[in-house]
């Protein structure tokens, strides 16, 4: 597989679907380094959508039961995705992968919200809680001119349906709290979407360095909480 494989069938999959996507502030994406693309998460069209929107390929972390599922592993392999290990090993499994991608360096993506909005229908244009593995990674990661990347997806047209059994998924990873629960995996596939690039936050070395004890709390809480507010404010801009 070619390394732009992946963006080339994010295009023919919105194509094939016919989705429509309206790209703003798309001078924002840097050029020329390493970017950890952070976004909200409802669909499977997600990734497909980033990439389009950013025209470059990005190495998605997906779930580890997406590995586990013939057809779906064969999708996510096409797509570029990493998988990452079961959940006793799932926080080493992403640093290590993700930091050794960055360091290629490639365009790593990553949905903080994790799978509960995957699982449970949500607003188009409201987020949940954000996990902070990935500001761990940013601050952890031994990269220069690294470039946190907050990108909203706000959905204007959508159908909604029902994908597999939530047991089903279940007996295939039991690891997975979300899916010991009736009712089925939601599959939203986006008619109209509009897609905003928000302001870069480019990891300082004073940042790296107070990523040490007490202090390494509040760091991490700053980027994670200026991701989640900046994508915040774009969807409130939402459809027009």
């Amino acid at each position: 597989m070619s390394s732009d494989s992946p963006l080339q069938i994010s295009r023919w999959l919105l194509t094939a679907l016919g989705t429509r996507m309206f790209l703003y502030h798309e001078n924002l994406v840097p050029r020329n380094s390493a970017v950890l693309v952070v976004s909200n998460h409802r669909s499977f069209m997600d990734a497909p959508i980033l990439m389009a929107a950013v025209n470059r390929p990005i190495r998605f972390a997906c779930h580890h039961y997406m590995d586990q599922v013939p057809v779906m592993r064969e999708i996510v392999k096409l797509l570029g995705c990493f998988p990452l290990d079961s959940l006793e090993h799932r926080q080493q499994s992403f640093f290590r992968q993700a930091s050794q991608l960055l360091q290629s360096p490639q365009m790593i993506g990553v949905f903080p919200e994790g799978g509960e909005p995957m699982v449970q229908a949500t607003h188009p244009q409201k987020t949940g809680e954000f996990h902070r593995g990935f500001a761990h990674l940013a601050l952890r990661a031994p990269i220069q001119n690294l470039a946190v990347l907050p990108v909203a997806i706000a959905s204007c047209e959508e159908s909604n349906g029902a994908g597999v059994p939530l047991k089903l998924l279940s007996l295939i990873d039991p690891s997975e709290p979300l899916f010991d629960q009736n009712g089925w995996h939601p599959l939203v596939i986006y008619h109209r979407v509009n897609v905003f690039i928000g302001r870069p936050h480019w990891v300082k070395t004073s940042e790296r360095q107070h990523y040490r004890g007490k202090d390494a709390k509040t760091v991490v809480a700053d980027l994670t909480n200026y991701c989640h507010a900046e994508i915040d404010q774009l969807l409130a801009q939402g459809c027009y």
